[in-house]
């Protein structure tokens, strides 16, 4: 026997035999003892999505051969579950990491076409490291630059959030989505007719209105085959506000940035619509079960609350509508 001295009055009594033999342990078993997670359960539940959030990592972006200067590399947020069977105790997160590692490493080497594609190779992996999962769901959000130009011509550079999921069954097939996230302004046509009505206006003048900040989100799910642009998504969105707007403005743009959009006033619910109507005319040539939703939340300025509006189809129905 030995012992260990924690301090003047304690001390432990240690079997030195036992430890050595314990540590003897080939890895496996060791493996077996530790591995909780596979521990099985008599009175469990299955749960939907078991997984990591918020995980950071950096995504080298190669679109249509090219590889753009400003975006070759996305920061990205990724989120990703599988789901759990009733009988096991717990999920392995690790994997899901290991799983991220190595995909994100390929693409320093091998650029990747897009998010959405990064997001459909890291949920087939997710099912190869997970085989007592049936299902995977991977999200991926990232910062996006993008050149434009102000009412008057001046260069400018403006930030949008670009979002791509994967969502697998096993042995049933993937789906990816492809989405924007557009931050622009309304002009409120209530407010306007109002005031213009006080004031006793004639004719075609922009009438002063209260303005709202409007952050507009537009997700298209599809086959993973089927493949659309996000730099034309966030066109659709910017053209649906009453005006974009823009990180830097001179005296003469902000001016042409308010009378525009006073000129095009929209509540929270045209934005929608008219998003659905250019999606529609875009993607003419798209399969009827492409599913999307477009969501619209005007920040108002005279009211504590904000105004929300959001439509959740797909294609088929959209042009059923026309």
């Amino acid at each position: 026997m030995g012992c260990v001295i924690f301090s003047d009055i304690t001390t432990i009594v240690v079997d030195v035999h036992a430890f050595k033999s314990y540590r003897a342990y080939p890895c496996d078993v060791m493996t077996n003892r530790c591995d909780v997670q596979n521990r099985k359960l008599d009175t469990g539940f299955r749960l939907t999505r078991v997984g990591v959030t918020g995980v950071k990592k950096p995504v080298r972006i190669k679109r249509n051969g090219d590889i753009a200067l400003i975006n070759d590399t996305l920061n990205c947020t990724i989120d990703v579950f599988v789901d759990l069977p009733a009988e096991q105790r717990g999920s392995h997160l690790s994997r899901n990491l290991e799983v991220l590692r190595e995909i994100v490493d390929e693409s320093v080497s091998s650029p990747v076409p897009g998010i959405e594609a990064l997001a459909v190779s890291i949920c087939r992996k997710l099912l190869d490291r997970h085989d007592y999962a049936d299902t995977a769901e991977v999200l991926i959000v990232a910062e996006y630059f993008r050149n434009s130009k102000t009412p008057n011509g001046r260069d400018t550079l403006e930030i949008y959030t670009l979002i791509g999921e994967a969502s697998a069954v096993r042995n049933e097939g993937l789906l990816k989505t492809i989405g924007v996230e557009v931050i622009g302004m309304t002009a409120c046509p209530c407010a306007q007719e109002t005031v213009g009505s006080a004031l006793n206006c004639k004719g075609n003048v922009a009438v002063m209105t209260h303005n709202q900040r409007n952050i507009c989100t537009v997700s298209m799910t599809m086959d993973e085959t089927v493949n659309i642009e996000a730099n034309d998504l966030i066109d659709i969105v910017e053209s649906s506000f009453s005006s974009p707007t823009y990180e830097i403005l001179k005296r003469d743009d902000e001016a042409a940035v308010v009378i525009n959009a006073h000129n095009n006033p929209k509540f929270v619910e045209d934005v929608v619509r008219d998003v659905l109507k250019r999606i529609v005319s875009r993607y003419s040539d798209l399969p009827d079960d492409v599913s999307l939703i477009v969501r619209s939340e005007s920040e108002e300025s005279i009211h504590k609350h904000n105004a929300f509006a959001e439509r959740q189809t797909t294609l088929g129905d959209l042009r059923e509508c026309r």
